[in-house]
Protein backbone atom coordinates (compact mmCIF):
# COMPACT_ATOMS: atom_id res chain seq x y z
CA UNK A 1 0.00 0.00 0.00
CA UNK A 2 2.72 2.39 0.74
CA UNK A 3 2.68 5.66 3.10
CA UNK A 4 2.95 9.62 2.45
CA UNK A 5 4.30 12.13 4.82
CA UNK A 6 2.77 15.90 4.36
CA UNK A 7 4.49 18.68 5.85
CA UNK A 8 1.99 20.40 7.30
CA UNK A 9 4.83 23.40 9.07
CA UNK A 10 7.23 23.46 11.96
CA UNK A 11 6.94 20.09 13.58
CA UNK A 12 3.38 19.01 12.06
CA UNK A 13 3.23 16.08 10.09
CA UNK A 14 0.39 13.70 8.53
CA UNK A 15 0.58 10.52 7.88
CA UNK A 16 -1.17 8.89 5.79
CA UNK A 17 -0.39 4.65 6.15
CA UNK A 18 -2.08 1.40 7.06
CA UNK A 19 -5.42 3.48 5.77
CA UNK A 20 -5.13 5.67 9.15
CA UNK A 21 -5.03 9.52 9.29
CA UNK A 22 -2.35 10.06 11.76
CA UNK A 23 -1.00 13.51 13.38
CA UNK A 24 2.25 14.24 14.83
CA UNK A 25 2.60 17.59 16.64
CA UNK A 26 -0.51 19.29 15.59
CA UNK A 27 -0.13 23.00 15.14
CA UNK A 28 0.40 24.66 11.56
CA UNK A 29 -1.62 23.65 8.78
CA UNK A 30 -5.12 22.49 8.54
CA UNK A 31 -6.42 19.69 10.79
CA UNK A 32 -10.48 19.24 8.88
CA UNK A 33 -9.61 15.41 8.42
CA UNK A 34 -10.60 13.62 11.27
CA UNK A 35 -7.79 11.55 12.54
CA UNK A 36 -7.44 7.82 13.62
CA UNK A 37 -4.12 8.69 16.10
CA UNK A 38 -2.51 11.94 17.13
CA UNK A 39 0.73 11.72 18.39
CA UNK A 40 2.33 14.90 20.67
CA UNK A 41 5.79 15.08 21.46
CA UNK A 42 5.67 17.76 24.17
CA UNK A 43 3.26 20.38 25.53
CA UNK A 44 4.80 23.44 24.66
CA UNK A 45 2.09 25.28 21.90
CA UNK A 46 3.60 25.38 19.38
CA UNK A 47 3.29 20.87 19.27
CA UNK A 48 0.34 20.78 21.20
CA UNK A 49 -2.40 23.10 20.15
CA UNK A 50 -5.59 21.73 21.72
CA UNK A 51 -7.26 24.03 19.51
CA UNK A 52 -5.91 22.07 16.58
CA UNK A 53 -6.40 18.25 18.47
CA UNK A 54 -9.98 19.17 19.32
CA UNK A 55 -10.33 19.91 15.42
CA UNK A 56 -8.78 16.72 14.41
CA UNK A 57 -10.51 14.54 16.97
CA UNK A 58 -13.13 12.20 16.61
CA UNK A 59 -14.89 9.93 18.81
CA UNK A 60 -12.55 7.14 18.36
CA UNK A 61 -9.24 9.05 17.88
CA UNK A 62 -6.25 7.53 19.80
CA UNK A 63 -4.42 10.34 21.42
CA UNK A 64 -1.05 10.06 22.59
CA UNK A 65 1.09 12.08 24.53
CA UNK A 66 2.79 13.03 27.44
CA UNK A 67 0.95 13.48 31.13
CA UNK A 68 1.17 17.63 31.54
CA UNK A 69 0.30 17.70 27.70
CA UNK A 70 -2.39 15.13 28.21
CA UNK A 71 -3.48 16.89 31.24
CA UNK A 72 -4.28 20.14 28.67
CA UNK A 73 -6.03 18.18 25.95
CA UNK A 74 -8.60 16.24 28.21
CA UNK A 75 -10.78 12.86 27.63
CA UNK A 76 -8.59 9.66 27.27
CA UNK A 77 -5.05 10.39 26.30
CA UNK A 78 -2.36 7.71 26.78
CA UNK A 79 1.27 8.14 27.58
CA UNK A 80 4.42 6.14 26.28
CA UNK A 81 7.55 6.88 28.61
CA UNK A 82 11.01 6.16 26.09
CA UNK A 83 11.16 3.03 25.83
CA UNK A 84 7.80 1.54 26.20
CA UNK A 85 5.62 1.02 22.76
CA UNK A 86 2.32 -0.28 21.38
CA UNK A 87 0.51 -1.84 18.65
CA UNK A 88 -2.70 -0.50 16.90
CA UNK A 89 -4.17 -2.31 13.79
CA UNK A 90 -0.40 -3.02 12.17
CA UNK A 91 0.67 0.34 13.28
CA UNK A 92 3.58 0.30 16.28
CA UNK A 93 4.11 3.54 18.44
CA UNK A 94 7.59 3.73 20.18
CA UNK A 95 8.45 6.41 22.95
CA UNK A 96 12.15 7.41 22.43
CA UNK A 97 14.33 10.40 24.60
CA UNK A 98 14.08 14.07 23.32
CA UNK A 99 15.70 16.86 25.58
CA UNK A 100 18.35 19.65 25.67
CA UNK A 101 21.58 19.62 27.26
CA UNK A 102 23.43 22.44 25.65
CA UNK A 103 20.44 24.99 25.08
CA UNK A 104 19.41 26.58 27.88
CA UNK A 105 16.46 29.12 28.93
CA UNK A 106 18.86 30.61 31.82
CA UNK A 107 21.71 28.71 33.82
CA UNK A 108 21.26 25.63 34.38
CA UNK A 109 17.28 25.15 32.85
CA UNK A 110 17.25 23.55 29.65
CA UNK A 111 14.36 24.63 26.70
CA UNK A 112 13.54 21.04 26.77
CA UNK A 113 14.92 18.87 30.14
CA UNK A 114 15.06 15.04 29.87
CA UNK A 115 11.51 13.80 31.04
CA UNK A 116 10.00 16.68 29.48
CA UNK A 117 8.73 15.38 26.05
CA UNK A 118 9.65 12.40 23.53
CA UNK A 119 10.26 11.56 19.90
CA UNK A 120 8.45 8.48 18.52
CA UNK A 121 9.75 5.67 16.11
CA UNK A 122 6.31 4.98 14.03
CA UNK A 123 6.39 1.69 12.30
CA UNK A 124 4.07 1.53 9.02
CA UNK A 125 3.85 -0.71 6.20
CA UNK A 126 7.28 -2.11 7.22
CA UNK A 127 9.36 1.29 8.20
CA UNK A 128 10.39 3.55 10.51
CA UNK A 129 9.49 6.98 10.89
CA UNK A 130 11.50 8.57 13.56
CA UNK A 131 9.78 11.94 14.57
CA UNK A 132 12.61 13.40 17.27
CA UNK A 133 10.72 16.21 18.87
CA UNK A 134 12.54 19.14 20.45
CA UNK A 135 15.77 18.17 20.84
CA UNK A 136 19.42 18.35 20.91
CA UNK A 137 21.95 15.52 19.06
CA UNK A 138 21.40 13.27 21.92
CA UNK A 139 23.87 9.97 22.51
CA UNK A 140 20.51 7.68 22.15
CA UNK A 141 20.06 8.65 19.34
CA UNK A 142 23.24 6.99 18.03
CA UNK A 143 21.26 3.50 19.04
CA UNK A 144 18.47 4.31 17.17
CA UNK A 145 18.79 1.30 14.75
CA UNK A 146 16.59 0.24 10.73
CA UNK A 147 15.00 4.21 10.61
CA UNK A 148 13.76 4.15 7.24
CA UNK A 149 12.70 7.96 7.41
CA UNK A 150 14.22 11.08 10.28
CA UNK A 151 12.02 13.75 10.88
CA UNK A 152 14.70 16.10 12.40
CA UNK A 153 14.91 20.01 13.78
CA UNK A 154 17.26 21.90 12.08
CA UNK A 155 16.37 25.58 13.82
CA UNK A 156 18.60 25.87 16.24
CA UNK A 157 18.10 28.08 19.59
CA UNK A 158 15.64 25.24 21.02
CA UNK A 159 16.80 22.59 18.75
CA UNK A 160 19.62 21.14 16.54
CA UNK A 161 21.12 23.28 13.90
CA UNK A 162 21.78 22.67 10.84
CA UNK A 163 25.14 21.43 11.94
CA UNK A 164 24.36 19.41 14.61
CA UNK A 165 21.25 18.05 12.69
CA UNK A 166 23.35 16.67 10.30
CA UNK A 167 26.05 15.24 12.27
CA UNK A 168 22.51 13.55 13.81
CA UNK A 169 21.65 12.53 10.63
CA UNK A 170 25.18 10.49 9.97
CA UNK A 171 24.41 8.95 13.25
CA UNK A 172 21.17 7.84 12.46
CA UNK A 173 21.85 6.93 8.87
CA UNK A 174 18.45 6.88 7.90
CA UNK A 175 17.59 6.24 4.34
CA UNK A 176 15.80 9.54 3.84
CA UNK A 177 15.67 12.83 6.23
CA UNK A 178 13.50 15.56 6.00
CA UNK A 179 14.43 18.69 7.91
CA UNK A 180 11.61 20.40 10.45
CA UNK A 181 11.38 23.30 12.80
CA UNK A 182 13.30 25.15 10.85
CA UNK A 183 12.66 28.81 11.51
CA UNK A 184 15.16 31.04 9.56
CA UNK A 185 17.86 28.81 8.66
CA UNK A 186 18.41 27.58 5.10
CA UNK A 187 17.53 23.84 4.79
CA UNK A 188 20.03 23.80 1.53
CA UNK A 189 22.93 24.35 4.02
CA UNK A 190 21.63 21.10 5.98
CA UNK A 191 21.15 18.98 2.81
CA UNK A 192 24.92 20.08 1.60
CA UNK A 193 26.60 18.49 4.51
CA UNK A 194 24.10 15.36 4.86
CA UNK A 195 25.00 14.76 1.23
CA UNK A 196 28.70 15.19 1.27
CA UNK A 197 29.43 13.11 3.94
CA UNK A 198 26.61 9.98 3.48
CA UNK A 199 24.46 8.37 0.58
CA UNK A 200 20.96 9.29 2.53
CA UNK A 201 18.66 11.25 0.62
CA UNK A 202 17.81 14.69 1.83
CA UNK A 203 14.18 15.58 0.90
CA UNK A 204 13.35 19.50 1.41
CA UNK A 205 9.65 20.09 1.69
CA UNK A 206 7.52 23.26 1.62
CA UNK A 207 4.41 23.30 3.90
CA UNK A 208 1.59 20.98 2.50
CA UNK A 209 4.12 19.31 0.88
CA UNK A 210 4.78 15.60 0.99
CA UNK A 211 7.07 12.11 0.42
CA UNK A 212 5.50 9.13 -1.21
CA UNK A 213 6.54 5.95 -0.36
CA UNK A 214 5.66 2.99 -2.94
CA UNK A 215 5.09 -0.84 -1.92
Amino acid sequence: MGFSVKWLGHASFMVRAEGKVIYIDPYEGSYDEKADIILVTHSHFDHCDTSKIRRARKEDTIIIAPEDCARKIGGDVRTLHPGEKMTIDGITIEAVEAYNYKRFRSPGKPFHPKGLGVGYLLTVEGKTIYHAGDTDFIPEMRRLKGVYLALLPTGGTYTMDNPEAAEATLAINPEVVIPMHRWNTDPNEFRRRVEEASDVKVVLLNPGEEFTVES
